[in-house]
């Protein structure tokens, strides 16, 4: 079964009408044997904020050392987004294996007119994965109210009701008491409710759930429960410290933390208590993990500011009570005129939503590309009553979010809002990667369609058509047709799944010359549908130039008129100087300082263009070293190499080290931990220094954790755009931001050795990409024992330099630069010359 077919079995369960109660999850469970039966769950339960408060959670839980399960709904772009391990998403393999699991099942019981929902076949799926990952703890985001809600199924070790107000009347109950009163049925046997739930709904939530931890802000008195006591948790909002982040402050009788949250307002600071107290009930969690867990709950489209020149903000409100609270929220920022682009679901009260907005000096009303979608001539209507002064309507999210942008000035903010969905659309702006692949011969080019989910028939028809330029991209299923078409009509082709029917995004693999790609995008150019930014994606991805009608003669690449780093000019030698007695390859070499300095002046006169110092090993089984033991190492080396004219990389995890070393003469952050500091990217942008950023699931290394991924390298680049994005939004330009694939880090040696050989598709990212291989476990599948890979290590330099790598990090300075330049001559001689008369 291919992906696209299973996803779409799931989603044609939304066929059916949901219904109250959890025995028709309870029975697809039976089926699959109970796998939550074994399983801690946390239920989150709330009108607003409980996904938020979800995904706060489980980071704290996880930086404190459990492995966790994450089930939120809904998804911004994929369908696996809302089951997430450890913060990755479902496998597409898991989605097949599960759905081919209970095919049969949901298909009789459809025949017998009891087939579970979409929402009930996605929360067995949910628990059936975390029961095979077996995780420490699950937590669950309720969808509709506490008491019949599929997720219900559970019997929870903690719970929380976030907030209560008036929605889903007909179904929950139409007072807010009620609808507490449904809510509070998450309430676990044998533990406290927690709830920022105030007035009359606690009383409510007290008559079912008895114990209650409240949260609150610390002046507001128990009225129901007629006590005159402050809440048991209290927090303080801080406001904004800067563009993307705001502090708070946790207090309880006998634990307090102050920290930074990345979302914005006085409900995000509740949110975050709630969380906090959920994650004291379920771990040994001390201040520092509550601290760092908080500030690294990134939760796309919840008041996500993408820029600020003009402000760009992105929130899926898509209720009045939330536009209220997102209308208070950006009160807080300073700007002149709002721009707003709305897009939502038809079933939604969108003239409340529009009144609790602020209003608007222009609206464009768009539609995301979901059959639930309201018209945008209604929605433009609905805004027009309320008064604002300019309002149009757009068909396209993406096309609305680019007029809007055109309209606003500088210091103007562009607001897209309305629903989730609208938000994912527009946020792709931000996060589109398109692939470019590697197709030498037919059998690459069978491979890359296979990838796809292209049919097996499909395959061998269009193998032979791909051995020009492919690249895959992912799009709507609309957008797919229509590229389809129109590269069919230049002479190209188009790959794409037979499932395509759902509102899942699918993979497109497109085929051609450059010519035919050129004649493709001059055809996209001001085409409405989002068809124009994948037309400029596209001409990016194979440096067609900037401007249409070139007939396919690829853009001048190497330096620019004011290179910033090696790396703009040529692919660059990163020279390794590790200043520690247990680093895996040369620990204890280098950690005298005379030693390190000997060491950094004999790699410059090789040829090495930037020195990369450490001051901590992430070997596997290496100890942590003390912040204040690592700034000891590395400052004075850093101090005295700093005058040797070439820049300066400090390798580090923690944000405090990079600084330190940044103020003694470093250039650029190594970060191999993939920013788990939530510091370090604001450290990098206030420096204005270079930023390399690694996927990486373990720094040290786990020795012997396997992880199932689909497709190593796609899997990869999705996790890194994601980490970019952060360093962006923390204000650092993309060219300062180089990416590391993590060879190595999470990955088996084949794995490490298909990174490699395809390591051109990280341009995808638009980002410099660094190669670290050397000396690495991975050369024993080639049979280099430690010890003996110099030659190995050289090669693959070799290949990485060959395949447009930016940069390579080694331990052997003088013959991995002689690959480098021998791999750079053989591409162009006459560009690539080092010549030593």
């Amino acid at each position: 079964m291919e992906y696209h077919e299973a996803a779409d079995f799931v989603f044609g369960l939304r066929r059916f009408r949901p219904k109250p109660g959890t025995e028709s999850t309870a029975r697809l469970l039976a089926s699959l044997e109970d796998p939550h039966e074994g399983i801690d769950c946390v239920q989150i339960a709330g009108s607003n904020g409980k996904g938020s408060t979800a995904r706060m959670l489980e980071r704290t839980l996880r930086e404190a050392g459990l492995s966790v399960g994450l089930y939120t709904s809904p998804h911004l772009e994929d369908l696996r987004e809302r089951i997430r391990v450890d913060g990755r998403k479902i496998p597409r393999t898991a989605v097949c294996a599960y759905v081919e699991a209970v095919r049969d099942y949901v298909t009789d019981a459809a025949a017998d007119g009891s087939s579970p929902t979409f929402f009930e076949a996605m929360t067995a799926m949910a628990l059936w994965h975390f029961d095979r990952e077996d995780v420490d703890v699950a937590v669950l985001e309720v969808g509709i109210g506490g008491k019949y809600d599929a997720t219900s199924v559970v019997s929870p070790v903690a719970s929380a009701v976030t907030s209560v107000t008036l929605e889903h009347t007909g179904i929950i109950g139409d007072t807010e008491e009620a609808i507490a009163r449904d809510k509070a049925h998450v309430a676990p046997d044998d533990a406290s409710l927690v709830t920022a739930v105030s007035g009359d709904p606690l009383e409510a939530v007290r008559e079912v759930a008895g114990d209650v931890v409240t949260v609150g802000d610390g002046s507001a008195k128990d009225a129901a429960a007629g006590a005159d006591a402050s809440a048991d948790v209290r927090v303080t909002y801080g406001g904004l410290t800067n563009h993307t982040e705001a502090a708070v402050s946790i207090e309880a009788d006998d634990w307090s933390v102050e920290t930074k949250i990345p979302f914005p307002g006085a409900h995000q600071a509740t949110n975050a208590a709630i969380a906090a107290a959920l994650a004291r009930q379920l771990a040994d969690v001390d201040e520092a993990d509550l601290a760092r867990g908080l500030r690294n709950a990134h939760w796309p489209g919840r008041f996500e500011v993408m820029d600020t020149g003009p402000l760009v903000v992105l929130d899926g409100a898509h209720n009045p009570g939330a536009c209220e609270t997102l209308a208070g929220t950006l009160s807080s920022c300073d700007y002149d005129d709002l721009h707003v682009v709305f897009g939502a679901m038809h079933d939604k009260d969108h003239r409340e939503m529009a009144h609790a907005l602020p209003t608007p000096d222009s609206v464009v009303a768009c539609e995301p590309t979901l059959d639930r979608a309201e018209d945008r001539a209604v929605l433009e209507t609905v805004f027009a009553d309320v008064g604002v002064p300019d309002t149009e309507s757009v068909a396209a999210v993406s096309d609305a979010v680019e007029h809007a942008l055109e309209r606003a000035d500088e210091g103007d903010c562009v607001l897209v809002t309305g629903s989730l969905f609208a938000v994912a659309e527009a946020r792709s702006r931000w996060t589109r990667a398109d692939v470019p692949k590697r197709v030498r011969n037919l059998a690459d080019a069978r491979e890359t369609l296979a990838g796809a989910s292209v049919a097996d028939g499909n395959v061998h028809r269009l193998g032979g058509d791909a051995v020009h330029r492919v690249v895959k991209v992912t799009v709507s299923p609309r957008q797919a047709d229509v590229l389809e078409a129109e590269l069919l009509r230049v002479g190209g082709e188009c790959a794409l799944p037979d499932y395509r029917q759902g509102d899942e995004r699918v993979d497109a693999v497109l085929m051609g010359t450059l010519g035919q790609f050129d004649r493709l995008t001059t055809t996209l150019a001001g085409r409405s549908g989002g068809l124009e930014p994948i037309a400029r994606e596209l001409r990016e991805t194979l440096e067609l130039g900037g401007e249409s009608g070139s007939e396919g003669v690829p853009a001048e690449t190497g330096a620019g008129e004011n290179p910033q780093f090696p790396w703009d000019e040529h692919t660059a030698v990163m020279g390794i100087l590790n200043v520690t007695p247990d680093s895996f390859h040369d620990g204890g070499r280098y950690d005298a300082l005379e030693d390190a300095l000997t060491r950094a002046q004999a790699m410059v006169e090789a040829g090495v263009d930037v020195i990369d110092v450490g001051g901590e090993s992430t070997r596997p089984g290496a100890d942590p070293v003390p912040t204040d033991e690592e700034i000891d190492r590395v400052v004075p080396v850093i101090d005295r190499i700093a005058d040797l004219g070439i820049p300066i990389s400090i390798d580090t995890r923690k944000a405090a080290v990079a600084e330190a070393a940044l103020e003694a003469g470093a250039d650029v952050i190594n970060d191999v931990s993939g920013l788990e500091d939530p510091a370090m990217r604001f450290v990098a942008a206030e420096h204005d220094a270079g930023l390399i950023v690694m996927h990486s699931i373990d720094a040290p290394v786990v020795p012997g954790r396997e992880i199932d991924y689909d497709d190593v390298v796609e899997d990869v680049i999705d996790e890194l755009a994601e980490l970019v994005l952060l360093a962006e939004k923390a204000g650092l330009d993309r060219e300062r931001i180089v990416v590391d694939p993590g060879i190595g880090f999470g990955k088996t040696a084949a794995e490490s050795f298909e990174l490699l050989g395809r390591i051109d598709e990280f341009n995808a990212l638009g980002c410099p990409v660094l190669v670290g291989h050397s000396q690495k476990s991975m050369y024993d599948h080639v049979g280099q024992p430690a010890g003996d890979r110099l030659e190995s290590t050289v090669a693959a330099t070799a290949i990485a330099a060959d395949r447009g790598a930016d940069v390579v990090r080694v331990h052997d300075v003088p013959e991995n630069v002689a690959a480098v330049r021998t791999a750079l001559a053989a591409s162009d001689p006459d560009q690539f010359s080092w010549r030593s008369d």
